[in-house]
C-alpha cells in the first residue's frame, strides 16, 4: 500500500484542509473534527446469552452486552457464590446460575457464551463452547499458552461459529479513522510505534477487593485451579489471579495485547518477527511472580500494508508521573498519537535538500573550497522544496457518549445474524496475543525470541 505526501494533501483537501498551506516553511492549523458513529445499536433479532465468569470484566461485559435492545441474559457461571448472588441483584432474578459450566452451555436455549475467566481455561471453555454448537465472545489473550492457539482457530473453522476475541478497540471509530489516515500517508512512512499503559494506583495493579466471606464454603476452589498446580484454598489467587503465572498472563496478556490489537488494525499487520523484554518487580512485593514494570522491543518485518519498522510497548505499575495510556505512530513526514478518544496528527517534512552551515562540517572548508561548494550546492539543489513543520495538531475526537466496547459487541452481534464480518476473529487474536506471550517468554529466558507472524508459530 503505497503512502504517500502528495495523497495525504489530496485528503486534507477533501476535508475542508488548506491543502496550499503545506508549502509554507511554517504551518499553523487547529482543526478539530468530531466523527461519526453510524451504527445502530439495536437488534431485529433476539440473542439470548450465557455468560462463564462473573468477575469484573465479566460484569463489564454482561453489562455492555444487554445495553444493545435484543439481548438477553439467560444464564451466568462462576465460583463465587457472592457472584451468583450480585448477578441476580442486577441481571434479574430469571437468570439462572452455575457452577459448573458445562451446565450452562448444554442449555438448548443460549445462542452466544461470554467468557471472561482467568486465562488458564480459556483454551477449555472456547472449545467446549464451540463443541456444544455456541457462538463464542472470548476474553483477551484468547489463550494462556501460545500453543493453544491452533487449536482454537480449527474449533472455530470446524463449528462455522462466530469468534469474537474481546479487546474492543478494534472496534473503535478513533482506530477505524486512525486506519484511514495511516493508509492515506498521514504521517509518510512508519518508523517507529511507541505505546505504554501505566498506572498509579493499588487497584490497577490488580490489588483487587477480597469479599470477607472468602472461603473453601464459597469458592470452588478445586474447580478454579483445573489444570494449575494443586495447592490448598488462596483466596488472593482466586480474587487477584492476575498476579499468578498459573492463571493468568502478566502484563503483556493483560495489557500488551490491547496494544497489539489496536495497531495491528491500524496498519493491518499480522504482527513483529523479533522480541526482546526486559523489566521486574519494582515495587508490588505481595507475593506476585509476574513483573510490575515491563518494556519490550519489537521488529516488524515490510509486508504489503507497511514498511519494516520497530516498536516499543511500557507498562508501569508504580508511575509517580501519575498514570497515562500512548499510543502514537511517527512517520518520516509526521506522527500520529491517540489519547483515549482522540487523534492527534501533526506534521513534519524535511527538505529535499541537506542544507549546510550550522552544525555541520562546511565550516571546517578552507574559504576556496566553501565557496567551491556552494557553487556546487545552488547547482544540485537549484529549487529545494521547503521545511514544512505544522505547529499545532489536527484533532479528531469520538462522538459524545461513544462505547468502543459497545460497538464491538454490536459488531459480534451482526456477525452472527449475517449482517457483516466479525471484526476479531481467533486468527487476529491469536496475532495479538502471541508476540505478548513470547514477551513474557523473552523477560522470564533472557533473550531475544524470533516469530513468525505469517504462519504463527516461533521459529
Amino acid at each position: 500500500m503505497k503512502q504517500t505526501r502528495r495523497k495525504f494533501v489530496r485528503t486534507l483537501a477533501g476535508s475542508s484542509f488548506v491543502a496550499s498551506a503545506v508549502a509554507k516553511k511554517a504551518l499553523s492549523i487547529k482543526k478539530s473534527y468530531t466523527l461519526e458513529d453510524a451504527n445502530e445499536y439495536v437488534l431485529d433479532q433476539e440473542i439470548r446469552l450465557g455468560a462463564i465468569g462473573m468477575g469484573i470484566m465479566g460484569f463489564n461485559n454482561v453489562r455492555t452486552a444487554v445495553s444493545i435492545p435484543g439481548a438477553k441474559l439467560v444464564a451466568a457461571c462462576d465460583l463465587y457464590t457472592g457472584r451468583l448472588e450480585r448477578t441476580k441483584e442486577v441481571f434479574g432474578e430469571d437468570v439462572v446460575t452455575y457452577t459448573d459450566y458445562k451446565e450452562l452451555i448444554s442449555r438448548d436455549d443460549i445462542d452466544a457464551v461470554i467468557v471472561s475467566t482467568t486465562d488458564h481455561w480459556h483454551k477449555k471453555m472456547a472449545l467446549d463452547v464451540l463443541a456444544a454448537g455456541k457462538h463464542l465472545y472470548l476474553e483477551k489473550p484468547i489463550v494462556h499458552q501460545i500453543e493453544e492457539g491452533m487449536d482454537i482457530i480449527e474449533a472455530e473453522r470446524e463449528s462455522g461459529k462466530i469468534v469474537q476475541i474481546g479487546s474492543q478497540r478494534v472496534s473503535s471509530v478513533v482506530y477505524k479513522k486512525a486506519k484511514e489516515l495511516y493508509e492515506s500517508g498521514a504521517i509518510g512512512k512508519l518508523v517507529v510505534a511507541e505505546a505504554s499503559f501505566n498506572r498509579q494506583s493499588a487497584m490497577g495493579a490488580w490489588q483487587y477487593s477480597i469479599p470477607t466471606d472468602a472461603s473453601p464454603s464459597t469458592v470452588s476452589w478445586d474447580k478454579f485451579l483445573g489444570s494449575a498446580p494443586k495447592i490448598p484454598f488462596n483466596k488472593e489467587h482466586f480474587f487477584r489471579w492476575r498476579n499468578y503465572q498459573a492463571y493468568g498472563t502478566g502484563v503483556a496478556g493483560d495489557l500488551f495485547v490491547h496494544l497489539f490489537s489496536g495497531m495491528h488494525s491500524v496498519i493491518s499487520s499480522n504482527g513483529p518477527e523479533k522480541i526482546y523484554a526486559t523489566g521486574g518487580l519494582r515495587y508490588w512485593e505481595d507475593g506476585r511472580d509476574v513483573p510490575d514494570v515491563m518494556m519490550a522491543l519489537f521488529d516488524y518485518p515490510k509486508s504489503a500494508s507497511h514498511p519494516a519498522f520497530n516498536m516499543v510497548l511500557k507498562v508501569n505499575f508504580i508511575d509517580g508521573a501519575g498514570g497515562g495510556n500512548q499510543f502514537k505512530l511517527v512517520g518520516t513526514e509526521g506522527a500520529m498519537e491517540i489519547k483515549g478518544n482522540k487523534i492527534l496528527v501533526s506534521k513534519s517534512k524535511m527538505s529535499d535538500a541537506p542544507g549546510y552551515g550550522g552544525w555541520d562540517s562546511f565550516s571546517t572548508f578552507s574559504e576556496e573550497e566553501q565557496a567551491a561548494y556552494k557553487k556546487w550546492y545552488s547547482e544540485t539543489y537549484p529549487n529545494p522544496s521547503d521545511k514544512v513543520k505544522v505547529a499545532e495538531e489536527v484533532v479528531y475526537t469520538a462522538p459524545k457518549g461513544f462505547n468502543e466496547h459497545k460497538a464491538h459487541y454490536l459488531n459480534f452481534y451482526n456477525a452472527i445474524l449475517g449482517k457483516e464480518k466479525v471484526i476479531e476473529d481467533a486468527t487476529f487474536g491469536l496475532r495479538a496475543a502471541a508476540p505478548s506471550l513470547i514477551a513474557n517468554k523473552s523477560l522470564f529466558e533472557n533473550k531475544i525470541i524470533r516469530w513468525n507472524p505469517n504462519q504463527m508459530k516461533m521459529v
